[in-house]
C-alpha cells in the first residue's frame, strides 16, 4: 500500500511540473557587478573607491510566460536594480526601478505591454553605444544626455515592438502623464526602428518628454517634486525646460573578428524657463541643443578577450557652447560563459560654458564632476551574470 501510495504522489506531482511546463514558466535572473575604481579629480580630490555595477547595474529579476494558445504569450518582468556594495535599492529605492511591465506578445502581430519600461532610443540605438556593450557605466555620453544606456526609466507606459520581418523591427511607446485636465503634462512619446541583416546592422528612434525634469528624470519614488532632478553640469541648468527632445542613429558592421560601430545623437531641451518654480541657471530662455558622435571599435582577439577603444564628441549650441572629448580603453575577459573580468580607462576634456552658465568641467558619467577641465577614470570589476 505504501508503495502504491507513493507512486501514485510522484505520478501526480509530475503530471502538475508537466502541465505547468506546458502552460508557461517563470525564470529568476540577475546579474552580481562589482568593482574598483579610480578618479583623479572627484570635486578637487583623488578617489579609491569600490564600486556596484560598472560594466552592468547589479539586478535580479522574475521574467514569466504563459502560453495563451493560437501563437499568444502572456509576459511580465518584474526587474530590481541594488548596490552589491551596501545592500540598498537602487533607482531612487523603487523596489522594481529597473523594470515592471505586463503585456500580451503574438509571433505574428508583436508584443503590447504596459508599465515601467525602455524608451525606443534604449531600444533601437543603445546597443551601438560602447557603454552599453564592453565600457562600463562611465563610458556613457556626458550625463547621458541621450539616454542611450537607460539612464531614465519610463512610467505608466504603454509600448508595442513589432516581430521581425526581412531584418526590420519597429515600435513605440506612448506614457500617459495622469495629470487630471492638462493631458499634456508629464507626457512622454518616442518611435524606433532597426535593421539587421547579416554582419550589418542599424537603428534609429525619436523621442519627445514633456515636463522632462519630473516625467523622464524624476520618476522614482524618491525624486523631488518641486525641485531639481537633473544633476549633470552638462545640463542640470535647463531643468525648467518643457520638453526634451532627442533623435538618435547608430549602426555596426562585422568584419571577421572586427567590428566598426557608430552612434548620432541630437538632444534639444526646448522652452527653458517655462517651469517657474525651477529658475534657468545660465539662460533664462530659449533651447539648449546639443550634437554627439561617437566612434568605436572591437576586436575579439581570443573566443574569451575582446578589446575595445572609441572616441565621443558631444557639443553644445543655442543657450550654450560647451564641448566634451572623450577618449575609453576598454577590455573583457571572460573565465566562463557567465563569469568575466573586465578593465576601462576614461579620459574626458571639456571646455566653454555649460548649463549651468559657468566654464565647463569634466565631468564623467555617475562620478561627481572634476574641478578641472579634465577628468581621467580607470574601472577594473568581475560581473557574474545567473
Amino acid at each position: 500500500m505504501r508503495k502504491i501510495l507513493v507512486y501514485a504522489a510522484a505520478s501526480a506531482t509530475a503530471i502538475v511540473v508537466e502541465v505547468a511546463q506546458a502552460q508557461g514558466s517563470v525564470t529568476l535572473y540577475g546579474i552580481a557587478d562589482a568593482g574598483f575604481t579610480y578618479n583623479n579629480n572627484q570635486s578637487g580630490s583623488k578617489l579609491y573607491a569600490l564600486t556596484s555595477g560598472d560594466l552592468q547595474g547589479s539586478r535580479f529579476g522574475l521574467r514569466g510566460l504563459e502560453n495563451l494558445g493560437s501563437g499568444l504569450q502572456a509576459l511580465f518582468v518584474l526587474e530590481n536594480g541594488f548596490n552589491i556594495l551596501n545592500g540598498r535599492l537602487g533607482q531612487g529605492n523603487d523596489v522594481f526601478g529597473r523594470q515592471a511591465y505586463v503585456g500580451i506578445a503574438s509571433n505574428r502581430v508583436g508584443a503590447v505591454t504596459l508599465g515601467r519600461q525602455y524608451d525606443s532610443v534604449v531600444d533601437y540605438t543603445g546597443r551601438f553605444a560602447v557603454a552599453y556593450q564592453w565600457m562600463p557605466y562611465e563610458g556613457a555620453h556626458p550625463g547621458d544626455i541621450d539616454n542611450m544606456i537607460d539612464t531614465n526609466r519610463v512610467n505608466n507606459s504603454i509600448k508595442y515592438k513589432s516581430p521581425e520581418i526581412a531584418g526590420f523591427t519597429f515600435g513605440g511607446l506612448y506614457s500617459l502623464g495622469g495629470v487630471a485636465g492638462d493631458f499634456s503634462r508629464n507626457q512622454i512619446w518616442s518611435i524606433g526602428a532597426g535593421y539587421h541583416r547579416g554582419s550589418l546592422d542599424l537603428g534609429a528612434a525619436y523621442l519627445t518628454a514633456n515636463d522632462p525634469n519630473y516625467s523622464f528624470f524624476g520618476n522614482n519614488s524618491t525624486s523631488n517634486t518641486a525641485a531639481s532632478n537633473m544633476t549633470s553640469p552638462v545640463y542640470s541648468g535647463y531643468a525648467s525646460a518643457k520638453t526634451q527632445q532627442i533623435v538618435a542613429v547608430g549602426g555596426a558592421y562585422g568584419i571577421g573578428n572586427s567590428t566598426f560601430g557608430a552612434t548620432y545623437s541630437n538632444t534639444q531641451f526646448k522652452d527653458i524657463g517655462a517651469l517657474a518654480n525651477l529658475p534657468a541657471q545660465g539662460v533664462e530662455k530659449g533651447a539648449a541643443k546639443f550634437h554627439n558622435v561617437e566612434v568605436n571599435y572591437k576586436y575579439q582577439l581570443t573566443p574569451a578577450l575582446l578589446l575595445g577603444v572609441a572616441y565621443d564628441f558631444t557639443k553644445g549650441y543655442g543657450a550654450n557652447d560647451a564641448k566634451y572629448h572623450q577618449v575609453m580603453l576598454g577590455t573583457d575577459y571572460f573565465l566562463s560563459k557567465r563569469t568575466d573580468l573586465y578593465a576601462a580607462g576614461i579620459y574626458q576634456h571639456a571646455s566653454g560654458t555649460d548649463s549651468t552658465g559657468g566654464a565647463a568641467v569634466a565631468s564623467i558619467t555617475s562620478l561627481s564632476p572634476s574641478t578641472t577641465s579634465n577628468q581621467t577614470a580607470i574601472i577594473l570589476g568581475i560581473r557574474h551574470k545567473f
